[in-house]
Parts: C-alpha cells; sequence; structure tokens
C-alpha cells in the first residue's frame, strides 16, 4: 500500500512497483485507515509529511492497533535529516526512504522488506511447530513419568494389604480439600503459589518409606507393640531420605520440595504429640496439616488387615472430635462447613 498526498509521487510508485506487486494507492492517512479495514497489505510505504494526518502520526496508530501492528512501514519523506530518520526509526517503521526516490532503489528496497517478512513468517512458522513438538514429547514424558509414579506409589501400599484405589482416592481428596482451603481464604498467599497439579502427583508419595518395612508390621492383624510401632515409624525418615536421594546436589523441583513435606509431616498432630519431630500448631507446614486429615480420613474409610472399614459419617465424626488434638482447628472448621466434601469421591470407588 503506497500512501501520499502527491498524485504523481503515487502514479510513479505504482508504475515501478506493479510489475512484481499487487499496489494499492492511498492520497491521505485518513483514506488508509479506511482501506486497511477491508484489506491487509503486506507492506506500507508511508509519505511523512501530509495535511490533516502526518506519517508519524499516522504510524502511532498503526502500532496501537493488533490487526495493523505487525505490518512493516517504510517512510517516504523529503525530509533528508537524521533527527527525522531516528525519530521514525523509533516510532516502529522498518526503513527511510527520501524523495524525490530512485525508482530502482524504490523496488530493491520493497523486494528486501518483502523477503525479510516471508523470513520471518517462515522462522515464525517453524519456531511454532517446534514448540508444538517440544510440548507433545513433554507430555508424552509427563504421562510415562505419572504412570511410573503412579506403579511405585501403588507397590508400596499393596505392601500393607491395600491396593493402588488409596493413591487414587488421596490424589483426589487433596484436589477436593484444595479447592475448599483455597475458597475458605484463609491461607490465601501461601495457596496462590501453589501448583495444583504438581500437589496431587507428589501427594503419591507420601508413604513411600514403607517400601522398607517388614511384612510382618505391615500386615499384621492385631495392634502393633511399642517396638514394631517404633519400626513403623521409621517410614517417614526412610521416606523422606529417599526424597532427598533424589533431590541430590543439583535437581530441585516443586515436584519434590511438595513430596517431602507430605512425607515428612503427614503424621504430626496439632496438639504435638505425632511424630516423628512432635510439632505442635503452626509449626507443621499447611500440606502436612492437610495430608494428615486426608490421610486419616481414608484409612477410617478403609478396610485393613487390623480393622473394618467406617463409613463417612462415622468417619467424619471421629475426625471433628479430634479437632485441635490430631487436627488443626480451621482445617476442621473447613471440613465442618463442607461435611459431605469426600463422601462423592470416597462412594465413587
Amino acid at each position: 500500500m503506497l500512501v501520499d498526498d502527491s498524485s504523481s509521487n503515487l502514479l510513479a510508485g505504482k508504475a515501478a512497483l506493479s510489475q512484481d506487486h499487487n499496489v494499492l494507492t492511498a492520497g491521505s492517512a485518513a483514506i488508509m485507515m479506511q482501506m486497511l479495514e477491508w484489506s491487509r497489505p503486506d507492506l506500507i510505504l508511508l509519505d511523512v509529511d501530509m495535511p490533516e494526518m502526518s506519517g508519524f502520526e499516522a504510524i502511532k496508530i498503526l502500532k496501537r492497533r493488533r490487526e495493523t501492528r505487525n505490518i512493516p512501514v517504510i517512510f517516504l519523506t523529503a525530509l533528508n535529516d537524521s533527527a527525522s530518520e531516528l525519530k521514525g526509526l523509533e516510532l516502529g517503521a522498518v526503513d527511510y526512504i527520501v524523495k524525490p526516490f530512485s525508482l530502482p532503489l524504490l523496488r530493491k528496497r520493497v523486494e528486501l522488506h518483502l523477503l525479510l517478512e516471508e523470513q520471518k513468517s517462515e522462522l515464525q512458522h517453524y519456531n511454532d511447530n517446534l514448540q508444538r513438538m517440544v510440548k507433545e514429547k513433554t507430555k508424552t514424558i509427563l504421562k510415562l513419568q505419572n504412570k511410573l509414579l503412579a506403579a511405585v506409589a501403588e507397590m508400596v501400599e499393596s505392601r500393607d494389604g491395600t491396593t493402588g484405589d488409596h493413591i487414587a482416592r488421596t490424589r483426589q481428596y487433596l484436589r477436593i480439600l484444595i479447592s475448599a482451603v483455597i475458597e475458605a481464604d484463609i491461607w490465601a498467599e501461601e495457596a496462590s503459589e501453589w501448583d495444583i497439579d504438581l500437589l496431587c502427583q507428589s501427594c503419591q508419595l507420601h508413604d513411600v518409606g514403607k517400601v522398607a518395612i517388614s511384612d510382618n508390621i505391615l500386615k499384621k492383624p492385631g495392634k502393633l507393640t511399642s517396638e514394631e510401632f517404633s519400626e513403623m515409624q521409621q517410614h517417614v525418615p526412610i521416606g523422606i531420605a529417599f526424597i532427598e536421594r533424589l533431590e541430590g546436589d543439583e535437581v530441585s523441583s516443586d515436584f519434590l520440595r511438595y513430596a517431602k513435606i507430605f512425607v515428612a509431616f503427614h503424621h504430626e498432630k496439632w496438639d504435638g504429640s505425632g511424630y516423628p519431630l512432635g510439632l505442635a500448631g503452626g509449626k507443621i507446614p499447611l500440606l502436612g496439616r492437610m495430608m494428615a486429615l486426608i490421610d486419616v480420613y481414608d484409612a477410617l474409610t478403609s478396610a485393613r488387615p487390623y480393622k473394618k472399614a467406617f463409613d463417612h459419617d462415622e468417619a467424619a465424626s471421629i475426625i471433628v472430635e479430634s479437632k485441635g488434638t490430631h487436627f488443626d482447628p480451621a482445617l476442621i472448621g473447613i471440613f465442618e462447613k463442607n461435611p459431605d466434601m469426600f463422601r462423592q469421591a470416597k462412594n465413587a470407588r
């Protein structure tokens, strides 16, 4: 699109360029704006010194509009000074041609900038395809990683007489509880930093340390002796050590950071009577306090070698009774306001 208030310049420019290009002409910036409503040129040749609206004013409008901001603009001007040229380039022009222009030079400049635009378009297309391929590969890797993670977690859980359903349930319960915590807006600052998908993946490793506990303890149908219970408690530090070995000296990630929190603190109790550290109150990380609630609910509603499964109402009653002793009172407050938050997920299994 050639824009100039001089009809002789329009005629000369169109004659020079029409052999190789489709050329639209406009006698003012205002007419150009109207034409851009229905036409998207590959290049605009824009006169600077025009009445009513100058080229400098026009390019500001072009660059503000999403539909036209990426159209390259070459300024045409009789102003042969570096200050004007610099201003045009700062406003977003790609080139500057001084009038009266040489027609062969005009053709060559147009060819050059159209070639550059074509190459930019090809490069963008290549980058878009490359990003799409990387996303697809990453998605495939993540699927494989999640399957391996689930398989490891299910193998650990199956050793104490449960099934992989425990992993699926706790993951679903955590997502439900996270939503309720966010809605309650009690820990808004901390919750705003959570990657919910990573949290729900990493919680699957909360009992990974059980892989080192003997079958005699894990599958014992009766109450554990104090010595056996002490050995059972070791699954927490064993699990922490497992996560730390994955981290090593160079590898760190939010996934492993979340996993370590779930492993380390899901057996701590609000009143300080839990293990392994005997932490109390707010010294227990919020994610650990949440995992404790979920883990106990699932344990209560699941059959184990040493107990029958409670129904939802029985389990909910036991949990509420432990408000301020085993569990964070604020979390139980959220649980009490949403008494059926886990019921549907439990019944769906």
